[in-house]
C-alpha cells in the first residue's frame, strides 16, 4: 500500500450517453445505447456508417467568457477535454479559476495551484479536413502534389495558429490554463490505454508527494472521416448499419467488430487528508495501478496475444500494488471492444488472473452502448467502475448474449444488479498491444 492515500472526489464523463455523472449513470442503468448513423458528416461511402456522437456540445458552456475566443483553435478532442474538466471540477466541488470567473462559485481557490497537476490521455487528432483540402488543392499542379507549391501557396490557406488545434498536448494545455493548474502536467498517447496510463501517473504523482490534486483521464473523437477510414482499413468495424444499437457486441458469440465513437472523461484524484480538510465527497479510494506490454508480433497486424499475456501482467501488478488478492476482487470492468480476437485475449487474461476464485468474478462491460472513443474510452470505463463501487450497483451489459463460450466470463447481462462492491479493477488496453 502507498503511504499517501489517494481518493476520487470528482467525475466528469462526456459521452454519447450523456454529459455529467447523473445523465451517464442513468443511461448505463437503463441499458441505453448511444450508437446511431453518423450525422456530423456523410458516411455513405464508408462500409461502416455508424458511431457514437455527442450532440449540442458548446465549449462556451465550460470556459469563462474571456476564454471563448480560444475555441477557434480547439479541435473536437480539445473541446471534449475542456467539457470533461468542467464537469469533473464542478462535481468535486473544487473552487478553481474557471468556476470563479464564471460565477459558479466564490474564491479563493480550494487547492494550491502549484500543487494542482494534470495528466490527460490524447489520440491522433483529426485535421480540419475542409481547411486542409483547400491548402492541398493550392499545392497541387496538374493533379500532382508539389512541395514547392505547398511552401509558396498551399500553406497560405492555413491559419497561422493551425497547428495548435492538433497537437495532442493541447488537451492538457487548455484544461490547465482554464483551471490554473500549475502542478506536474503530462500528456500520454498510447491509444485506448491512454486514459488509464494518465490516471496511473496522476496517482503516482500524488502518492510521491508532488501534488495534492490531479485532474486526469482522456478524451478523443473517432467520429470523423479519417478515424473511420483507418479503423475500416484495419477491418475492426461492425457494418450493421441498419441496426446500429445492436452493432457492437462485446464477448457475444456473434460479435464482428467495434464502432467508432467520441467522448472521454476526466476525474479528480485527491490526497485523502486534503479531501477531508475541505469536507469533500469521496466516491472511492484508488489503491493500486499496474501496466504491462505483451510485445507480441503476429502475422496479422495488431493481433493480440491469444492468452492476454501483457494484460495479465498489468492486472497482477495492479492487484499487488493495491495489496488485494483475486479472491478479494468483487468486480472487473472489462474493456470489451467487440473484436473477436481482442475479446478472447482479454477474457483469457481475466480468467488466468482470477482462476483461484471459488466463483467466477463478475464482469461489467459498457462499450456496446458507447463504441470505442480511443484515448477517451478508458476514462469512461474507469468512471463507470467508480460509480458501480460507490452505488453498489452493476449496470447491465447490452448485446452480450449469446455469450461466446471461448471467452468464459461472468458478464453481467441481467441488471442492474445490487452488489456489495468493496474492490473493483478497471481494465484497458490499446488495440495495438
Amino acid at each position: 500500500m502507498n503511504s499517501r492515500r489517494v481518493v476520487i472526489t470528482g467525475l466528469g464523463p462526456v459521452t454519447p450517453l450523456g454529459i455529467g455523472v447523473s445523465a451517464f449513470w442513468s443511461a448505463l442503468l437503463e441499458g441505453r445505447c448511444g450508437i446511431q448513423r453518423i450525422a456530423s458528416f456523410d458516411p455513405a461511402r464508408f462500409d461502416s456508417q455508424i458511431g457514437g456522437e455527442i450532440a449540442n456540445l458548446a465549449v462556451g458552456d465550460y470556459v469563462p467568457k474571456s476564454y471563448r475566443k480560444a475555441a477557434k483553435i480547439m479541435a473536437r478532442d480539445i473541446m471534449l477535454a475542456v467539457a470533461a474538466a468542467h464537469q469533473a471540477v464542478s462535481d468535486a466541488r473544487l473552487t478553481t479559476k474557471c468556476l470563479i470567473e464564471r460565477g459558479e462559485t466564490q474564491g479563493p481557490p480550494s487547492v494550491d495551484n502549484a500543487r494542482f497537476g494534470a495528466n490527460i490521455g490524447a489520440g491522433l487528432i483529426c485535421a480540419d479536413l475542409p481547411e486542409l483540402a483547400e491548402a492541398l488543392h493550392g499545392a497541387s499542379q496538374d493533379g500532382q502534389f508539389s512541395f514547392a507549391r505547398w511552401g509558396s501557396e498551399g500553406m497560405n490557406n492555413l491559419t497561422p495558429l493551425w497547428l495548435l488545434k492538433f497537437l495532442p498536448n493541447m488537451l492538457a494545455c487548455h484544461v490547465t490554463i482554464v483551471h490554473d493548474a500549475q502542478g506536474p502536467s503530462n500528456t500520454i498517447t498510447c491509444g485506448e490505454a491512454s486514459s488509464h496510463l494518465a490516471i496511473g501517473e496522476a496517482f503516482r504523482t500524488i502518492t510521491r508527494g508532488a501534488a495534492d490534486v490531479c485532474i486526469c483521464g482522456g478524451a478523443e473523437s473517432k467520429a470523423n472521416p479519417m478515424a473511420l477510414l483507418r479503423q475500416g482499413l484495419g477491418r475492426r468495424l461492425s457494418t450493421h448499419n441498419d441496426t446500429p444499437a445492436q452493432a457492437c457486441r462485446p464477448f457475444a458469440a456473434n460479435r464482428d467488430g467495434t464502432v467508432v465513437s467520441e467522448g472521454g472523461g476526466l476525474v479528480i484524484l485527491e490526497e485523502l487528508d486534503h479531501a477531508r480538510r475541505r469536507n469533500a465527497r469521496i466516491y472511492a479510494e484508488l489503491v493500486g495501478f499496474g501496466a504491462g506490454h505483451d510485445a507480441y508480433m503476429a502475422a496479422q497486424p495488431s493481433r493480440p496475444h491469444p492468452e492476454g499475456r501483457g494484460l495479465a501482467v498489468a492486472l497482477n501488478k495492479a492487484l499487488a500494488d493495491a495489496g488485494v488478492t483475486p479472491a478479494q476482487t468483487d468486480l472487473v470492468t472489462a474493456f470489451g471492444a467487440g473484436l473477436r480476437e481482442h475479446d478472447r485475449s482479454e477474457a483469457a487474461a481475466i480468467r488466468t488472473v482470477f482462476a483461484a476464485r471459488s466463483a467466477p468474478v463478475p464482469v461489467m462491460s459498457i462499450k456496446a452502448g458507447l463504441g470505442n472513443s480511443g484515448a477517451g474510452s478508458g476514462a469512461i470505463d474507469f468512471i463507470a467502475a467508480v460509480l458501480a463501487v460507490h452505488h453498489g450497483t452493476i449496470p447491465p451489459a447490452i448485446n452480450s448474449t449469446p455469450a461466446d463460450p471461448e471467452c468464459g466470463l461472468n458478464v453481467i447481462t441481467n441488471g442492474p444488479v445490487d452488489a456489495s462492491l468493496e474492490q473493483a479493477v478497471s481494465v484497458a488496453y490499446a488495440l495495438g498491444g
